[in-house]
């Protein structure tokens, strides 16, 4: 495991809820609750991460005309296909955009009326793309403490629930993404007096009851609040399980980058 602290001073800086990193470590696209779109650099002595270089930051230009008051840009998942196309979930005008990661520019709504009926400040959290294209988005709730988490699927703008996750104990979905093998990641969070917990639990969605395993479990304030995960590989084979903190704009939170390395 390497961790490491990210800051800045520009008012900007902070609220990261979804990041993909390159297949290779070298480069991190992250999105903030604010709507801004940032790229960096990787630097690494040995695979180990040492040093976050900021590359870009600009903030997502919306299709419409929006005003500061509103929460329309309160981006939380980030999705990039194997294309380099990008999409972006939204939390409280419940909704998936595709953007354009040179521009910043919002191209359109990948929207559903299903998506209507999802509990305020509690939306589509987590985004995750399949290398057959396939996005996969799923609320931080799911209504009842023992109701599943619906999955939501979409080939295009058609949205249906393909899947049921099981909602076990205090954790939230808050991320999510998918291995080079095809294996669903799931990050939750959950909220204690003492501090933040995560976990994390794998999926294969094409086996009978979802083959569910628990990957991590932390303890109450052992790393912040953690709600984006990008899973990748290293030249060498090495999968490569990456978190990062949302600090909720906050100066008693910190950006925290931590990676852990997946032993078979």
């Amino acid at each position: 495991m390497s961790k490491l602290l990210w800051s800045q001073t520009d008012p900007w800086f902070g609220g990261f809820s979804g990041a993909e990193v390159t297949a290779n470590g070298t480069e991190i696209t992250l999105i903030t609750d604010k709507g801004s779109l940032v790229t960096a650099t990787m630097v690494r002595e040995k695979g180990i991460l040492t040093a976050i270089k900021l590359r870009r930051h600009v903030i997502l230009t919306p299709t419409v005309r929006v005003s500061s008051e509103n929460f329309e840009l309160d981006a939380e998942g980030l999705a990039i296909d194997a294309h380099g196309h990008a999409y972006v979930s939204f939390e409280q005008d419940h909704r998936v955009e595709q953007v354009d990661l040179d521009s910043a520019r919002i191209l359109g709504a990948l929207t559903t009326t299903e998506f209507f009926d999802l509990q305020d400040n509690s939306g589509l959290e987590a985004l995750a793309v399949h290398s057959d294209g396939t996005l996969y988005t799923l609320p931080e709730l799911s209504g009842m403490i023992d109701t599943p988490f619906p999955v939501f699927t979409s080939v295009g703008k058609e949205w249906h629930v393909a899947y049921h996750i099981p909602r076990r104990g205090p954790f939230l979905p808050v991320g999510a993404d998918f291995s080079d093998d095809g294996l669903f990641f799931l990050l939750e969070r959950a909220v204690t007096p003492l501090g933040f917990r995560s976990r994390i639990r794998r999926f294969d969605l094409a086996a009978p009851e979802l083959r569910e395993e628990t990957l991590l479990t932390t303890g109450p304030g052992q790393f912040d609040n953690f709600e984006a995960i990008s899973v990748w590989r290293d030249m060498s084979g090495q999968t490569f399980v990456t978190l990062v903190s949302d600090d909720n704009f906050l100066p008693i939170q910190q950006t925290q980058i931590v990676e852990f390395t997946l032993e078979e």
